[in-house]
């Protein structure tokens, strides 16, 4: 079976929680996975990200169900990386 093991989202979020408040609820779904994320743009409500997610095997759903519960929604997957096993 195969899984995912990199994933780089374009997300859009209010202002709170922050990057790091963010990265840290993401990062803390599965064991060994790291979270990198870049603001891409910043207006009066929102921040435009890219978080790059990577693990050995990374659950999709549970990761835009945590985006969700942040208040933040998930505009796009830019690049996703599988590995068959």
């Amino acid at each position: 079976m195969a899984s995912v093991q990199r994933l780089v989202l374009d997300v859009l979020k209010p202002h709170q929680p922050n990057a790091l408040e963010f990265a840290h609820a993401i990062a803390a779904l599965g064991e060994g996975y790291r979270v990198d994320i870049r603001v891409v743009e910043v207006d009066e409500q929102t921040e435009t990200l890219q978080v790059a997610i990577e693990g050995d095997s990374l659950d999709f759903e549970r990761i835009s169900g945590a985006i969700s519960e942040n208040g933040a929604s998930l505009h796009s997957i830019d690049e996703v990386s599988v590995v068959g096993k």
